[in-house]
């Protein structure tokens, strides 16, 4: 499995429409690169299927109109609790001072429910960190590690069914699929791309 940004971004992304599939008014998640590397501390620093429920729980409040926070968006209010309970989340009875409802848990159901999507993205989630545990002050590598690279090689446009297309390293698709959030088939190379890339 590879363990580039976006190959974790695809990961992401699946798990999204994995949650799409029990909640029809969740709308698409436009940047799911967006959450690698993101912290908050209102909504737990670590990036987990939990963390991703929460942040879907924001994309229904948002769909349906519902103001969720307040505070400049720390505090998560009862009306995001209600929401979040309806996706299988839980939370003590009491809200935190300062960042209310926002350390929620999953159910038992939803564990079920949702077990071999978490199983997927914990897998993916632990390649990524250990690769970028290995990157330490000493290993320079370059824009690379500022641009989310897989450190090298040329990208080519890979396409999916619907028409969608993303720039890829031929070698990082090769590891691992990456799976459009569109159509929900794999991305491939064709085969002039192929040609152009070994030139």
């Amino acid at each position: 499995m590879s363990t580039t940004p976006t190959v974790l971004a695809a990961e992401l992304a699946q798990a999204w429409a994995d949650i799409q599939r029990y909640h029809p008014e969740l709308p698409d998640l436009a940047a799911p690169e967006s959450l690698i590397g993101e912290s908050s501390s209102a909504c737990g620093a670590e990036l987990s299927f939990e963390r991703l429920l929460h942040e879907a729980v924001h994309g229904i409040a948002a769909a349906r109109g519902v103001r969720d926070t307040s505070r400049a968006g720390r505090y998560h209010n009862r009306r995001f609790l209600a929401i979040a309970e309806e996706m299988g989340l839980d939370h003590p009875d009491e809200p935190h001072a300062s960042s209310g409802f926002s350390l929620v848990e999953l159910s038992p159901e939803a564990k079920r429910r949702y077990r071999p999507t978490m199983e997927r993205l914990q897998r993916a989630l632990k390649a990524h960190t250990v690769a970028t545990a290995a990157d330490t002050k000493r290993s320079f590598r370059g824009p690379a590690a500022r641009h989310g690279s897989s450190g090298g090689g040329v990208r080519v446009k890979a396409v999916c069914d619907c028409g969608r297309n993303v720039r890829v390293v031929p070698s990082v698709l090769a590891q691992a699929p990456i799976v459009c959030g569109g159509c929900g088939k794999p991305f491939r190379i064709p085969e002039q791309e192929i040609v152009a890339a070994a030139s």
